[in-house]
């Protein structure tokens, strides 16, 4: 059964007392429209936003205006430009969904407010010790600047009926591919998605993953790719339509497993498939695994611009987005199966109860399940990564 925000709050499950200053925050943020710069490309996660809106607004006097983007780029070229015209108050970015080279970008130009994630009531239901996910991003500390709200891990899904036992390694899926060619692709390396699952290749195939922690100098980048490039020059001509054209993105991947076009889809959100079952998108046959020694995985931030119009909403929607009702709320796969990205040894009873009640299925993988969480690499990995691709295979 879902339990609605409003129940969970009558549960026991509201912030913290505030402090004067938090109180003084919220009394200013009453009346604000924050402008949440969020990518605008799932449906489930614009009706979350639109939720959380309604609730703030109920709650708190603050509404959200989600400005949807097709590339987090957009925003951050937004601001950019606000303070090259010397606007450094009254910008039209209230808050940033950042991540990785964005985050990067932003922080070594001077362009975020803060540190204001200690400010935050609920950051108390964080693991905030060094080098958690909490307080990393793509190896990037975030020192405050980014307030986490949901969790993702690459995760595979197959349709069981077709494949029942489906490849375990990036190694064994080239076995499998070349045993069944045609079946498998990826979205194109220029999207988000498509540039995971070869960063998830490049961790399991690199001779010293730890290297991918630091920068991608020519030296290394050139010894921890060349095991990658070997395996995917193997790889292409087994993929569907022999690797010459690629689906746009992990949407329309997931219609081509839906259509049996292929046996595999893939996602950075362990819940896709269990939530694309409950709206009938995909059959109730399809897993979602991750890979046998680990996913790579992130936590998604929201970040302040510097010269933000309404600081003070921002910094009440990044509290509202870690208080454990909202959480759990995000987590339900019938509405956006969202990973917390709480510490549950920091949740209470109650708070813990509501998790637990939430609706499971099939499709969706247990923590246990899904194993270790693989460190990002340094955002030049990416970079690097995609161009090389598109170099070698795309022109």
């Amino acid at each position: 059964m879902r339990l609605p925000l409003l129940a969970l709050l009558a549960a026991g499950l509201a912030a913290p007392a505030l402090a004067d200053s938090w109180d003084d925050t919220v009394a200013a943020a009453r009346g604000q429209t924050v402008y949440w710069n969020a990518w605008g490309g799932d449906e489930r996660t614009n009706d979350f936003i639109a939720w959380a809106s309604g609730a703030l607004e109920a709650q708190y006097g603050v509404t959200i205006q989600q400005v949807k983007l097709s590339d987090t780029a957009e925003a951050v070229t937004r601001v950019i430009a606000e303070k090259a015209a010397g606007q450094t108050e009254g910008g039209a970015v209230d808050l940033i969904w950042i991540n990785g080279t964005n985050f990067l970008s932003m922080k070594k130009q001077g362009l975020l407010h803060g540190p204001f994630l200690a400010d935050l009531p609920n950051a108390k239901y964080l693991d905030l010790s060094e080098g958690s996910a909490a307080v990393v991003d793509f190896t990037i500390p975030t020192e405050g600047y980014e307030s986490p709200w949901r969790l993702a891990k690459f995760v595979l899904t197959h349709d069981s009926a077709r494949v029942p036992e489906p490849p375990r390694s990036m190694a064994a899926l080239l076995d499998w591919t070349t045993a069944n060619p045609g079946r498998f692709t990826h979205p194109a390396v220029s999207n988000f998605m498509g540039a995971t699952f070869l960063k998830q290749a490049l961790i399991e195939l690199a001779p010293d993953p730890a290297v991918l922690q630091g920068e991608a100098t020519d030296e290394a980048y050139s010894a921890a790719t060349e095991p990658l490039w070997a395996w995917y020059d193997a790889l292409r001509p087994t993929l569907w339509r022999q690797g010459e054209s690629f689906p746009e993105n992990e949407s329309v991947l997931q219609q081509m497993l839906n259509d049996g076009e292929v046996d595999f889809a893939m996602a950075f959100d362990p819940a896709a498939a269990a939530a694309a079952v409950e709206r009938g998108l995909l059959p109730d046959t399809v897993r979602s695994y991750a890979p046998e020694g680990g996913s790579i995985g992130n936590v998604s931030f929201v970040a302040i611009p510097f010269n933000a119009a309404h600081k003070e909403g921002a910094m009440v929607v990044a509290n509202f987005l870690l208080d454990p009702a909202t959480q759990a709320h995000a987590q339900d796969i019938t509405v956006l199966g969202s990973y917390s990205v709480l510490d549950p040894a920091r949740l209470g009873e109650a708070e813990k109860a509501a998790f637990a009640a939430l609706p499971a299925s099939p499709a969706l993988p247990s923590n246990e399940a899904l194993g270790p969480t693989l460190n990002e690499p340094h955002p030049s990995w990416m970079t690097r990564i995609a161009e090389d691709w598109a170099r070698r295979y795309t022109e």
